[in-house]
């Protein structure tokens, strides 16, 4: 499909720097294609009364870690550049591929040293070597800690990697260490929140339980290339970014036992939907899964896991929206979305959010 018709254009003072207190308070845009009405006007503290008993809400577990990283080069001699790195995926103990700021800057073979006054191992510095380059300013960093250790020194010196759109009018500040990270955060791994879990509250959930509603875990850990836009002029000329994710085997049974009774399976967020379709056999059973997965969902897709959807709303021409339009139809994602504007909801990571209806029951 082209590109362009996944476009729109959306007013800067529409895109939220700060979410809403408490979580739960935000807007919901409940949208059921052909359903009268089609567009409704709720807030997330309504879901349980759009629920039914007996449905299964499927969360991604995945925790953020602090992986904007400043440091500077040394080794060269004086007036060393200062660098910025944004660690996107782990490869070993040690190793991490990360993006550089300024990447010209550095070569491979560079030593690079994050923050002075670090307490891990009593010493002062993060350092790391830059083992590999690759074209588009991503390097390979081999760090001089490991594990548990390296965690911990990630931890004490890095920001939380807020998106682009959020980064670039404000910086990261000891706020979103708490904002940026989801009721449900417990495997680290991530560099990028799955912000529909960011609306959740214990009173929401204890509300969901009374209701008859059980709640799953999957983990997914997000990586940068989900705030890429897709630049090809056809979207089957895209490459998907690959991200890792478990489902237990345990998980998959419930949800299967849950479907069989006649519960509807409801994804919260598309990293957990991506999960759950990976896991999908053809006839919508969902299997264990654990590794790296890159599927990439546009209209013309047929959903055999999720049944609902819920979700932030995305940027113009991304995956994130090309998704959503594969799920409750492109058309209605557009009035949908200009519904949204008009109505004065607050878009991206931080912003409100919608329950999507599929536009098509699902397969088989």
């Amino acid at each position: 499909m082209r590109t362009d018709l996944f476009d729109f254009e959306l007013p800067p003072d529409r895109i939220a720097l700060r979410p809403v207190h408490p979580r739960d308070a935000a807007k919901l845009l409940v949208v059921r294609p052909g359903g009268a009405p089609e567009l409704e006007d709720r807030k997330v503290g309504d879901l349980p009364d759009l629920l039914q008993p007996g449905d299964a809400l499927v969360v991604n577990d995945s925790k953020v870690i602090a992986a904007r990283l400043k440091g500077r080069r040394i080794g060269r001699g004086s007036g060393e550049p200062a660098i910025e790195a944004t660690l996107h995926k782990r490869l070993d103990g040690s190793t991490w591929k990360a993006f550089i700021l300024g990447a010209k800057k550095v070569q491979v073979g560079d030593t690079l040293r994050f923050g002075t006054e670090g307490r891990v191992c009593f010493l002062g510095q993060l350092d790391a070597q830059v083992s590999q380059k690759d074209e588009g300013g991503e390097v390979t960093l081999s760090f001089s800690f490991h594990g548990p250790v390296l965690d911990q020194a990630i931890e004490e010196r890095g920001d939380m990697p807020l998106p682009p759109y959020i980064a670039a009018r404000r910086a990261p500040d000891e706020q979103d260490k708490t904002d940026y990270q989801t009721l449900f955060a417990h495997e680290e791994g991530s560099v990028a929140a799955p912000t529909a879990g960011l609306h959740f509250t214990d009173d929401l959930l204890a509300r969901l339980k009374v209701r008859g509603v059980t709640l799953y875990y999957v983990t997914l850990h997000v990586g940068a290339g989900t705030f890429l836009p897709v630049k090809t002029d056809d979207t089957s000329g895209h490459k998907m970014h690959a991200e890792f994710g478990i489902v237990t085997a345990e998980t998959a049974e419930a949800l299967n036992a849950a479907r069989a009774q006649g519960g509807r399976i409801v994804a919260v967020g598309s990293t957990a939907l991506r999960l759950l379709e990976s896991a999908a056999a053809e006839d919508g059973k969902l299997h264990a899964f654990s590794g790296e997965t890159a599927i990439f969902i546009t209209p013309g897709y047929k959903f055999r896991a999720v049944d609902l959807m819920l979700s932030n709303f995305h940027l113009p021409r991304s995956t994130l929206f090309m998704l959503v339009a594969a799920f409750s139809g492109l058309d209605v994602m557009k009035r949908a979305y200009a519904h949204a504007i008009a109505s004065g909801y607050r878009f991206y990571s931080y912003g409100d959010a919608c329950l999507l209806f599929p536009a098509a029951p699902r397969t088989p």
